[in-house]
């Protein structure tokens, strides 16, 4: 595993361009970067600004976090993300409903395993 941030974006970045079939001017192409900027991310030459990270995320189908190493799982979970977004809308009540209602998702797809 690497060491250093920059090199865990760098191997992360040229792992989810290969997991999903994409050549490096294809991905620079679909994040609407210059073709050469992704062989220099990939390189480590140059590192991405905030906005070009977001652009290869969302490129890729995966979660800056998973770029920037902070997450192993590289798809990105609208529905995950959605969730942890509009917590702060629901009543403690109703946060409540959700753990117990996820509490017995967790549980059924646990019965169905055996």
């Amino acid at each position: 595993m690497p060491d250093q941030p920059t090199d865990i974006f760098t191997e992360r970045l040229e792992t989810a361009r290969k997991l999903r079939g994409l050549s490096q001017t294809q991905l620079a192409t679909n994040a609407g970067l210059p073709a050469s900027s992704v062989s220099h991310f990939e390189a480590g030459g140059r590192k991405p600004s905030f906005d070009n990270l977001k652009r290869l995320a969302t490129a890729l189908n995966v979660t800056t976090d998973y770029l920037l190493g902070r997450s192993d799982t590289p798809e990105a979970s609208g529905t995950a993300g959605r969730l942890h977004r509009d917590l702060h809308k629901l009543s403690s009540d109703d946060l409540k409903l959700a753990e117990d209602f996820v509490d017995m998702l967790v549980q059924r797809g646990s019965k169905k395993e055996r």
